[in-house]
């Protein structure tokens, strides 16, 4: 039934094609965002209208963001920051917590060798040490294997919060500090990019949010700070290449002065 009910829902995404043809040629490849992030939201609300267990849409889900790599890949965008698992999420029930930590273990395990034929370095970013052990011996092998490829930097929110990442970069820094390294007037905006998670990467050009809500949950707050906002009623499983392509062909719409004023 599962299987039969996927099937349809897969064949739905994949009839957009000719229309995702369109969209690619009506984009200016010399104006695509350098760093996009997405906020995965709506897979349990896309189980739940189906009468499926929530663990089927977070599994659906992972479909969506197969394919938008693999678009990332294609259009040679640098880099890919996804929202998969929160620091709050551990508050939801343990069966489904159980779920999705099974679920990063079997996507990383069979997505490997083909993300590294695409180029693609697998970098998981948050609080990584409180992962249960096997997610953890994935991830490694994954960063491990994927390390030299330049293609797309694919980073994996895990047990992340921004304020969270805020936390640990002002503790790093206090600790060089406390230790003679830097004095308190070596702190500025660089020195504080330069201990976030992301350190190295472009901030976000363009933050996709699906499922119809108006907040940024925690994600990325120091790094959005001048990013473009692309919102969308769209559940992720749901969420396919053109959507993508639309949010793009959107960004490029954008005036983007980050605080100046237009040319006259």
């Amino acid at each position: 039934m599962l299987g039969k009910i996927a099937g349809m829902w897969w064949s739905r995404k994949t009839a957009d094609q000719p229309d995702a043809d369109k969209l690619i040629k009506s984009l200016d490849h010399g104006r695509l965002p350098k760093h996009v992030a997405i906020i995965m939201d709506g897979n349990g609300r896309w189980a739940g209208k189906r009468r499926l267990p929530r663990a089927f849409g977070h599994r659906a889900g992972v479909e969506s963001l197969r394919e938008i790599v693999k678009v990332c890949t294609e259009l040679k965008i640098g880099v890919l920051t996804v929202y998969a698992f929160s620091t709050e999420n551990w508050k939801r029930p343990q069966d489904e917590v159980d779920a999705l930590m099974k679920l990063l273990v079997e996507y990383v395990n069979k997505e490997l060798d083909e993300l590294c034929a695409k180029g693609v370095r697998v970098n998981p970013v948050g609080r990584l040490e409180d992962l249960p052990a096997n997610a953890l011996a994935a991830l490694e092998v994954a960063r491990e294997k994927s390390r030299d490829n330049s293609c797309l930097v694919l980073n994996i929110g895990l047990n992340y919060g921004g304020r969270t990442e805020i936390v640990d970069a002002v503790q790093a820094i206090a600790v060089k500090v406390k230790a003679g390294e830097i004095s308190a007037e070596d702190i500025n905006e660089k020195l504080i990019n330069d201990n976030l998670y992301t350190a190295g990467l472009p901030d976000p050009d363009l933050l996709i949010r699906p499922a119809g809500d108006f907040r940024l949950s925690n994600f990325l707050l120091w790094q959005l700070a001048y990013t473009e906002f692309w919102l969308t009623p769209v559940l992720w499983p749901d969420f396919g290449r053109v959507h993508f392509l639309q949010a793009l062909l959107d960004f490029q719409q954008r005036e983007r002065r980050f605080g100046g004023l237009k040319d006259s």
